[in-house]
C-alpha cells in the first residue's frame, strides 16, 4: 500500500465537484513514509505539500481542466523539517509580493521560508492579492451547530500595503532670522535668576571648606595604608 507520503491525490476540483470517494488526480511523489502535510493557498490555487522528515516543499496548481494537477517548483534546504506552519495570507508583506510564509521547525529552531514572486513594479499586485479571508468569522458557532452555512468574510490587503520608502536628497538653507530670539514682553525675573545673598554665599563657601579637608583627611589616610602595604610587602620579601 502506498505511504501517506509517496501519492498526493486530489479529491475534488471546483465548486461542482462534490464527491470526495474516488480522487480526480493521482501523483506519485517519492517513496518516504513521512507525514504529509498540505498547506492550500485558495487565493492562487496553489497546494504546497511538506513532508515531516523531509527537507522539502513541493508546489503544484489546481484547476479545473485536466490534469488538474500542475507541478511547479521544488524548495529544498539541507536540514529536515520536523513540522511546518502557514503563515494566513493577510499576515504577508504585499511590498514585497511575497505569496506564501512558512515556519520550518527545527530541533532547535524555527526558521521562516519566504516565497515570492518577482515584479518589475512597486505598485500593488491585483492578481497576487484578491480579497481574502479576514480573521472576523461568518458564523458563531451555535449557527454552525445548528447546520447554517455561509461564505467568509473577505478583506481588501491594499491597506496594509505599504509603499518603498525612496530616499529623496532634500536641500535645506538655514535662515539667519530663525536663530533671532522671539520678539515680545520680556518674562519676568524669576527667583532662580536673582543674586545670592551674602549669608547663601558664606554658606557655600564654608561647605566648600569642609568639603576640601575632608578630601585632605581621605589622601592622608590613604598614603598612611599605602605606607602600611609596603612595609608588609618588604616584610614578607
Amino acid at each position: 500500500m502506498p505511504s501517506p507520503w509517496g501519492w498526493f491525490a486530489v479529491t475534488a476540483c471546483g465548486a461542482q465537484r462534490n464527491n470526495f470517494e474516488e480522487p480526480v488526480a493521482l501523483q506519485e511523489m517519492d517513496t518516504s513514509n513521512g507525514v504529509l502535510l498540505p498547506f492550500y493557498d485558495p487565493d492562487s490555487s496553489i497546494v504546497y505539500l511538506c513532508g515531516k522528515g523531509d527537507s522539502s516543499i513541493r508546489y503544484f496548481e489546481i484547476t479545473d481542466e485536466p490534469p488538474f494537477v500542475h507541478y511547479l517548483n521544488t524548495f529544498s534546504s539541507k536540514e529536515p523539517q520536523r513540522g511546518m506552519g502557514f503563515m494566513p495570507k493577510r499576515g504577508l508583506d504585499v511590498s514585497k509580493c511575497e505569496i506564501a510564509r512558512f515556519y520550518k521547525l527545527h530541533e532547535r529552531k524555527c526558521e521562516p521560508i519566504i516565497m515570492t514572486v518577482p515584479r518589475k513594479s512597486d505598485l500593488f499586485q491585483d492578481d497576487l492579492y484578491p480579497d481574502t479571508p479576514g480573521p472576523e468569522p461568518a458564523l458563531e458557532a451555535d449557527e454552525w451547530l445548528a447546520g447554517q452555512d455561509a461564505e467568509p468574510v473577505l478583506i481588501s490587503l491594499r491597506d496594509g500595503y505599504v509603499p518603498p520608502k525612496h530616499r529623496e536628497l532634500r536641500v535645506t538653507k538655514r535662515n539667519i532670522l530663525d536663530a533671532r530670539p522671539p520678539s515680545g514682553p520680556r518674562r519676568s525675573q524669576s527667583a532662580s535668576d536673582a543674586p545670592l545673598s551674602q549669608h547663601t554665599l558664606e554658606t557655600l563657601l564654608e561647605e566648600i571648606k569642609a568639603l576640601r579637608e575632608r578630601v585632605q583627611a581621605q589622601e592622608q589616610r590613604i598614603t598612611a595604608l599605602e605606607n602600611m602595604l609596603c612595609e608588609l610587602v618588604d616584610g614578607t620579601d
